[in-house]
C-alpha cells in the first residue's frame, strides 16, 4: 500500500502560486526527517514568493541543511539588488564544492537565480539533468526562454511519460502551448482553466488565462480577469505589468499600474524596457536641441 504525502496541498498550492495557502499547508506533523526538509524548503519558498525574504535569512542560520541554505542564497538574491553578487558567489561556490554541488534543490535555485539573470547557458549546467519534476518544468521555461520550443516540448515529453496530470505537467504543456500561439493559446487558456476550476483560481492561473486571451485579442475579458488577479495580490508584478499591456491595447490609462510596478519591482523586464525607450527618446531630443 502507497504512504500517504503528506506534502501534496503544501507542494500543490506552491505550483499554483497559492502561497499563504503553501504556508498554510505546511503546518503537518509526524513527518519523516526529510520531509520535514522538503516541508521547510516549500514553506521558506513561499514566503519569498510572497515578498517577505528577509523573515527568511532571519529564520534560517547556518547550521541549516543544505536545501534549505540554498533558499536562504534565494532570499539573499531577491532581498536587495546590493546582495546579487554576493548570492551569485556564494551559489558558484556551493555548486563547485563535490560533496554538495548535486543536491537537486541547490541545482534549482541554481537554475532560478541564473534564468532570472537572462543567463540560460549557465542556467542549464545545473537544470539539464533532471531529477525532479520541478527541474524539468524549469528547463521548459528556460528553453521558452531562449526561443526553443523544440527543446522544451522533449523535457514535456518527459515529465507527460513520469505523471501526466502533474500540475507542473500541465502548467509546462500551457507554457509550451502559449509560446507556440497560434490555435494552441485555446488549449492553453483551457489547461489554466481545468487548474483553476480542481483547485483554486490563483493570481498565476488568472494572468495565464488573461495572457491567451490578449493573444486572442479579448482584450476585455484579460482586463477583467487581471483586475481579479489584482485584487488577490496587488503587488503581483506580472499583473500589474500585464494590467499596463492590457490597458495600452484598450487605450485606457496605464500610468497607474506602470507607476506601482516601477516602485515595488524596479528591476522588472518591462520597467527596463520603458526606461531604456525613455533614454533613447531623451538623447535623439536633445540631438535636436
Amino acid at each position: 500500500m502507497a504512504t500517504p504525502d503528506h506534502l501534496f496541498n503544501l507542494r500543490n498550492n506552491f505550483y499554483l502560486g497559492a502561497y499563504q495557502a503553501a504556508i498554510t499547508a505546511g503546518d503537518v506533523t509526524n513527518l519523516s526527517p526529510d520531509d520535514v526538509i522538503e516541508r521547510d524548503t516549500f514553506v521558506h519558498r513561499s514566503y519569498i514568493a510572497s515578498g517577505q525574504s528577509a523573515f527568511v535569512i532571519q529564520e534560517i542560520d547556518s547550521s541549516a541543511p543544505t536545501p534549505l541554505q540554498a533558499v536562504k542564497l534565494l532570499a539573499l538574491y531577491f532581498s536587495s539588488p546590493d546582495n546579487k553578487e554576493s548570492a551569485i558567489a556564494s551559489l558558484k561556490e556551493w555548486l563547485s564544492d563535490p560533496a554538495i554541488g548535486n543536491n537537486a534543490t541547490l541545482r534549482l535555485i541554481a537554475g532560478t537565480i541564473f534564468l532570472h539573470e537572462q543567463d540560460f547557458n549557465e542556467a542549464l549546467k545545473y537544470t539539464n539533468a533532471g531529477g525532479t519534476m520541478e527541474l524539468h518544468a524549469l528547463n521548459v521555461q528556460i528553453f521558452i526562454k531562449m526561443h526553443r520550443s523544440d527543446y522544451a516540448e522533449r523535457q514535456l515529453r518527459v515529465m507527460q511519460q513520469i505523471d501526466e496530470d502533474h500540475t507542473l505537467t500541465q502548467l509546462a504543456n500551457a507554457w509550451l502551448d502559449l509560446a507556440v500561439g497560434g490555435s494552441k493559446i485555446q488549449e492553453a487558456y483551457l489547461i489554466f482553466q481545468d487548474l483553476s476550476e480542481r483547485y483554486q483560481s490563483t493570481s498565476l492561473l488568472l494572468n495565464g488565462k488573461a495572457v491567451c486571451c490578449m493573444h486572442m485579442g479579448n482584450f476585455d475579458e484579460a482586463e477583467t480577469l487581471l483586475v481579479e488577479a489584482l485584487n488577490k495580490d496587488a503587488r503581483d508584478p506580472e499583473t500589474l505589468a500585464n494590467l499596463v499591456v492590457c490597458c495600452l491595447h484598450l487605450g485606457k490609462p496605464s500610468s497607474k499600474s506602470f507607476s506601482q510596478l516601477k516602485l515595488s519591482h524596479p528591476e522588472h523586464v518591462l520597467v527596463k524596457r520603458v526606461s531604456a525607450a525613455e533614454e533613447s527618446f531623451d538623447r535623439a531630443l536633445q540631438s535636436f536641441s
